[in-house]
């Protein structure tokens, strides 16, 4: 078995390979002088096991191509088998048509990575369940869930906790939540006019004298936690804590959650947190590279990855 790492998410690749207690495969990513990317593996791959990791975030379009051109590299060094570890899917929000004449990339990238030579993928907490269907190779999509119980068990007090959607989309992933800590569910009800903005309109649900856990998959401009705090907090909830599995932040949301009423925001290491995170008085940030590195070893062994999960 070989591990290769992009540079998305050096940190995370090095958790990982610490964690399965294999080293790095030595490999070069590097750009030309007008940027194009440049790939050479330094060990002999052929009739390995290969696990790539790499997330496809900011800037996404290249962390994509280096994977693309990893995945590429291993195949025409006679890799056996290529399993592309992407913690963060990029462009897994354009999961459909949300209107005339418009893609739906989320497609389109999953036929890439399996054109360029990928024979499985492994990815943690997808937007949508059914992008697995957009692969036509096997596909394994983790969650993120039993990190965040274990943290909410240890932060968290056990008395009159109540877990919340932040939209009726994100209902089945915060049942699964509330349903492994034995707490009630609500649902904010919230109206997007434009992407990257909402507006919360009401709470379905009795949130008075509650402490809230906000669920959701990927926080980018913050708006929608602000506003689901600030409308959960009128309802008379008592403090919001929010646990988000990928960190997008973009823009000026970390500054945004922090002048917000968000006691704390959690998320995970799947995209590489920014100074400005590290920083942030009222974020942090949960290691995966235990949930990750098992999945791996499973997936190596051809023992079940499922079972991790019950």
């Amino acid at each position: 078995m070989k591990l290769v790492a992009g540079n998305s998410n050096r940190p995370l690749a090095e958790a990982i390979s610490a964690y399965l207690d294999l080293p790095l495969a030595r490999c070069i990513v590097r750009r030309f002088a007008d940027m194009e990317i440049f790939v050479e593996v330094q060990e002999n791959v052929r009739g390995e096991d290969v696990f790539v990791i790499q997330s496809t975030s900011a800037p996404a379009n290249d962390h994509l191509m280096e994977l693309l051109i990893i995945v590429d590299a291993l195949k025409r060094a006679s890799a056996r088998r290529i399993t592309a570890v992407i913690p963060y899917f990029g462009y897994a929000r354009q999961d459909r048509k949300p209107g005339p004449r418009t893609p739906i990339s989320a497609k389109l990238v999953a036929n890439m990575i399996a054109r360029a030579g990928a024979d499985r993928v492994l990815t943690l907490d997808l937007h949508a369940g059914q992008i697995q269907g957009f692969f036509d190779i096997p596909t394994d999509n983790l969650f993120g869930a039993p990190v965040m119980v274990q943290d909410i068990k240890e932060a968290l007090p056990k008395e009159n906790l109540m877990v919340i959607s932040p939209d009726v989309g994100g209902v089945v992933r915060a049942r699964g939540l509330a349903k492994r800590i034995g707490a009630p569910l609500a649902i904010v009800d919230k109206r997007r006019e434009r992407p990257g903005e909402s507006e919360v309109m009401n709470v379905i649900g009795d949130v008075s004298g509650h402490s809230c856990i906000l669920v959701d998959d990927i926080a980018d401009s913050g708006g929608t936690l602000v506003n689901a705090t600030e409308a959960l907090l009128k309802q008379g909830a008592t403090m919001v804590t929010s646990y988000i599995t990928h960190g997008v932040l973009s823009g000026g949301a970390v500054a945004r959650i922090m002048a917000s009423q968000i006691k704390e925001l959690v998320i995970t290491d799947s995209i590489q947190p920014s100074e400005s995170v590290l920083k942030a008085h009222n974020i942090r940030v949960l290691p995966t590279a235990p949930l990750l590195g098992e999945a791996i070893a499973r997936t190596a062994e051809e023992r079940s990855v499922s079972s991790l999960f019950y």
